[in-house]
C-alpha cells in the first residue's frame, strides 16, 4: 500500500499495549481515556486516468487494509455497514472508522470506543471561490484555508450534518489539539501530514490519537 505513515498528535500519551498487529480491540475500557488510531498512506505509484488524475484505491479497501495492520484482524467487506449518517462500523468488532484520501495520500481512522469519528485530508491546491464561498458560510470576514476545508468535511462524517444542513456552523481558531464546535459535543483537530497535505478529525469526545508504527512498504 505504499509508505505507511502514522500520524501522532499526542505522542506524550501514547499507549504501548496498543499499535499495529498489537491484537484486537478490546472495547472500552473504565480507566483509560478514548483512542482514535490514525494511519496515513502514501500510494506513490497510483495510475492516472486519461485527464492525469490519480486513481484512488476504495474506501472499504483502505478500511481493510487498516483494520489489519492497527488490529491484526482478517475481515471482508462483507463485515463494512453504514448508518443513516453515512458513517462506518465494523460491528462485529464493534470499531467506529472513517476513511479519506487525496491525490496519492489516503487517512483512515479507527475507534473501538464508542465514539462517531471522521477523518479528511485536503492539499494545498489553490480554489479561491471556494475558500471564500467557506468563508462566509462559517460567518467570517476572510476567506477560509484550506485546513478549514479539511475540519468541515471531517464534521460532517462524524456528524449528522450534510453539506446542506451545514450552514450556522463555526470553528474555533486554530490551536493544536481538539476544540470544541458549535455542533453538540463535537470536536476538531487538524495538522500537516506530508508535502503541503491536511489532515483533519473529528469526533463527538476528545480522544488520545494514536500512531501506529507498521513495517514499511518501499515508495
Amino acid at each position: 500500500m505504499g509508505t505507511l505513515m502514522g500520524l501522532v498528535m499526542d505522542r506524550s500519551l501514547l499507549d504501548p499495549g496498543r499499535g499495529a498487529g498489537g491484537g484486537a480491540p478490546g472495547g472500552p475500557h473504565p480507566h483509560r481515556p478514548a483512542v482514535i488510531d490514525c494511519l496515513v498512506t502514501h500510494h506513490p505509484h497510483l495510475p492516472r486516468d486519461h485527464m492525469g488524475h490519480r486513481l484512488s484505491t476504495s474506501g472499504r479497501a483502505l478500511i481493510i487494509g487498516a483494520v489489519a495492520e492497527v488490529y491484526g484482524l482478517g475481515i471482508t467487506a462483507r463485515d463494512l455497514t453504514r448508518d443513516t449518517h453515512k458513517r462506518w462500523r465494523v460491528p462485529a468488532h464493534g470499531l467506529t472508522v472513517s476513511v479519506a484520501h487525496c491525490d496519492s495520500y489516503s487517512a483512515v481512522a479507527l475507534s473501538a470506543d464508542p465514539l462517531n469519528i471522521g477523518v479528511d485530508l485536503q492539499d494545498e491546491r489553490d480554489r479561491p471561490a471556494a475558500m471564500q464561498w467557506l468563508g462566509a458560510l462559517l460567518g467570517r470576514r476572510q476567506p477560509a484555508v484550506i485546513r478549514d476545508f479539511a475540519e468541515c468535511e471531517a464534521l460532517i462524517k462524524a456528524s449528522h450534518l450534510t453539506k446542506e444542513t451545514f450552514a450556522g456552523v463555526r470553528l474555533p481558531a486554530w490551536r493544536p489539539g481538539w476544540r470544541p464546535t458549535n455542533v453538540a459535543s463535537y470536536q476538531v483537530r487538524s495538522s500537516i501530514v506530508g508535502p503541503r497535505m491536511h489532515l483533519a478529525l473529528a469526533a463527538d469526545a476528545p480522544a488520545l490519537v494514536r500512531m501506529n508504527t507498521p513495517t514499511l512498504e518501499p515508495a
